[in-house]
């Protein structure tokens, strides 16, 4: 039985993530991967393709990133003032939520953040440091003054 080398174009329970090459008998590779388009016979056109890939998906990543450090130092060089409703007592009603802030980020900065990166519960008035994932490694740290 002869193994043939198949790139991956899907994950596959047991064999393997898209995109990784793996050798398999050739009979599954033509009744199962190829026939199913879990795969593709890994020629060395097929290797450089995803070589070619790789390298623009690094390239692309790093060029995130280095957006997500600018937007870090922009939002951690100014404080975000929040006006709240408060009652008598000097409390406020509710919470300030990711979603106040999301809003408040587009208004002061044109940033579109979306509110599932930000980490917030905000219950009392005064100075908060509120967190935002900008990228896996970067997240910034947003000081948001709540006023009454």
């Amino acid at each position: 039985m002869s193994k043939i080398q198949v790139i991956l174009t899907a994950d596959v329970a047991g064999q393997g993530r898209k995109g990784e090459i793996i050798s398999v008998s050739e009979g599954y590779a033509k009744n199962f991967l190829l026939k199913n388009n879990k795969g593709i016979v890994a020629t060395p056109e097929e290797l450089k393709k995803i070589e070619n890939k790789k390298l623009k998906d690094a390239k692309k990543a790093e060029e995130d990133k280095k957006k997500a450090i600018e937007i870090k130092a922009l939002l951690e060089s100014k404080k975000l003032a929040v006006t709240a409703k408060i009652g008598d007592n000097g409390k406020l009603f509710g919470a300030i939520t990711n979603k106040e802030i999301s809003a408040e980020l587009k208004k002061e900065f044109g940033l579109d953040i979306d509110r599932k990166k930000i980490e917030c519960t905000i219950k009392s008035l005064g100075e908060h440091k509120v967190v935002v994932k900008l990228h896996t490694d970067v997240k910034a740290e947003v000081l948001v003054a709540i006023k009454g």
